[in-house]
């Protein structure tokens, strides 16, 4: 497990790290009997085990991105999990069932705890649509841009919107709204986490905090007045 990525702030940078330290890496100040400028936060880490997050549409490294990145530029594939953490996927072989393999990816939930009658449908749903002609490579081929891994995640969930009367989502909608965030927040994570195992903190500038010092006496009767 990788431990958890801690950011803190002192005099007036903000550092990352995966622990507190003794004193200051910029400034060496001892952190003993003193306040840091702001209380130490967690990171959240937006990766997950995929097969702990049933009824979900996960996003991975394809298995031609050795380097596991979500940079923007490296091959990613997707799937669905079942109730049981079972992912579908889409490949050139046709669907595919993996207990395992997607231990760390994007999982973007896809169904509400108390959405109980689709819960208990939801397998059913997914093998019967994993089971149509169009998924059957003797039927139809597999092709990186037309007939996909993407298009497949895609067109069930649009599937299970059906049954529920509600409109169908597009690539593009779908894509800005909930993958490229994630996808986005997944690649700053991972260039955090490797300059902090290479160099043990990240240090940036703090954002600018207008203070009372940052304004002449006019500009401070002026915002005061107001």
């Amino acid at each position: 497990m990788e431990k958890s990525v801690i950011k803190f702030s002192h005099c007036h940078k903000d550092i990352f790290c995966l622990f507190v330290p003794e004193e200051c890496p910029e400034c060496g100040i001892s952190f003993s009997g003193r306040r840091l400028e702001e209380a130490p936060i967690s990171i959240p880490n937006p990766f997950s085990n995929g097969h702990k997050t049933p009824c979900s549409f996960l996003v991975a490294p394809a298995q031609d991105n050795p380097s596991s990145n979500f940079d923007g530029g490296s091959d990613l594939h997707t799937g669905i999990t079942d109730t049981n953490g079972v992912v579908y996927n889409y490949t050139k072989t046709g669907v595919r069932k993996d207990c395992q393999g997607w231990e760390k990816c994007l999982s973007i939930p896809l169904v509400q705890p108390d959405m109980y009658n689709l819960i208990d449908q939801w397998n059913q749903y997914l093998d019967k649509f994993s089971q149509a002609p169009m998924w059957d490579t003797l039927w139809q081929r597999f092709d990186e841009e037309t007939h996909n891994c993407y298009n497949y995640t895609l067109m069930f969930l649009n599937c299970v919107l059906g049954t529920q009367g509600k409109r169908p989502l597009t690539k593009d909608s779908f894509t800005q709204s909930f993958v490229l965030p994630r996808i986005k927040r997944a690649s700053k994570y991972t260039t955090l986490y490797r300059e902090i195992t290479k160099n043990h903190f990240y240090i940036v500038d703090s954002p600018r905090k207008e203070t009372d010092e940052d304004y002449s006496e006019e500009e401070k009767d002026g915002k005061t007045k107001t």
